[in-house]
């Protein structure tokens, strides 16, 4: 395998892999919803949040989500637009379901397994296999106890479109302020920031699925196909997958990254092919 031939040789041997491999492990950072258009500092977001940048001075989805505010009326109004801005607001988008299409050709999904650090579902919401998806860092479909005490999790798309309507002034009604219905407890986004980030049973048994789906296929044709991952959380997919490629016997790895696409481990040369084109121009030459 060649990580340094021109495009067209890389192409064709992502291809031949694809077809040739007995299963695959996609990895997904940030860097693949961007390139499906999920510009979270763009001209969707200055117009959706116009209201917020206006009065709080927002650049961004990302520094905004860690703005103080004031009262719980304005952070929950804030955070409702933001869940549905990243969650609900596009559904499925055309990259995703582009890799999906170009998989689907040579594998079913008892093959394919997901691991990703994106909280925005969409692997789910493109028609990838809910049951070989695991999403480390949580959903932004749920939200959890403030002390994550409380295991359980509280699916909140319909109070983000009741909040979003009732908001005026970029606060929302105290009676909106959302609560855990069992125990009164404030709540927070289900995104991993620290200890308290509930992983629940549905995060346990995914999380063992994977490490079976590694276990089974460790000394076959293993292909790790990692997209936009950089070095914000590199211990879940990036060293790992590197790890693999080079522990592995018959493993490869491809990584798929316009900014970072150096391998960090020495060894792995014969099974590591780098791309740092366009990701759907590369999936539409396979």
């Amino acid at each position: 395998m060649t990580s340094t031939g021109n495009f067209s040789q890389r192409v064709d041997a992502l291809r031949k892999l694809i077809a040739e491999t007995d299963a695959i492990i996609i990895g997904a950072g940030s860097g693949l919803s961007t390139a499906a258009g999920l510009d979270y500092a763009g001209e969707d977001f200055r117009r959706e949040f116009a209201p917020w940048i206006e009065r709080y001075g927002f650049t961004d989805l990302y520094t905004s989500g860690f703005y103080p505010f004031d009262t719980e009326e304005e952070r929950w109004a804030y955070w409702a637009r933001h869940i549905w801005f990243s969650r609900f607001r596009t559904g499925g988008t055309e990259l995703y379901r582009l890799l999906l299409e170009k998989l689907s050709e040579r594998h079913s999904p008892q093959t394919t397994f997901v691991l990703t650090t994106n909280v925005d579902a969409q692997f789910e919401q493109s028609g990838f296999a809910r049951d070989r998806i695991f999403a480390t860092q949580g959903d932004y479909a749920y939200l959890q106890s403030a002390s994550g005490r409380e295991k359980d999790l509280v699916y909140c798309k319909d109070w983000v479109f009741r909040a979003m309507a009732a908001t005026e002034d970029c606060r929302i009604p105290s009676s909106l302020v959302p609560r855990h219905p069992r125990t009164g407890e404030a709540l927070v986004p289900n995104l991993r920031c620290d200890d308290t980030f509930v992983e629940d049973d549905r995060w346990h048994r995914q999380a063992e699925r994977y490490h079976d789906f590694v276990r089974q296929h460790s000394q076959g044709r293993l292909l790790l196909l990692e997209f936009g991952v950089g070095f914000n959380t590199p211990g879940i997919i990036r060293v790992p997958f590197e790890h693999m490629a080079l522990n592995f016997p018959q493993t490869a790895l491809v990584r798929f990254n316009r900014d970072y696409p150096d391998a960090s481990l020495e060894g792995i040369e014969g099974r590591f092919m780098a791309f740092t084109e366009d990701i759907s121009t590369i999936l539409n030459e396979l």
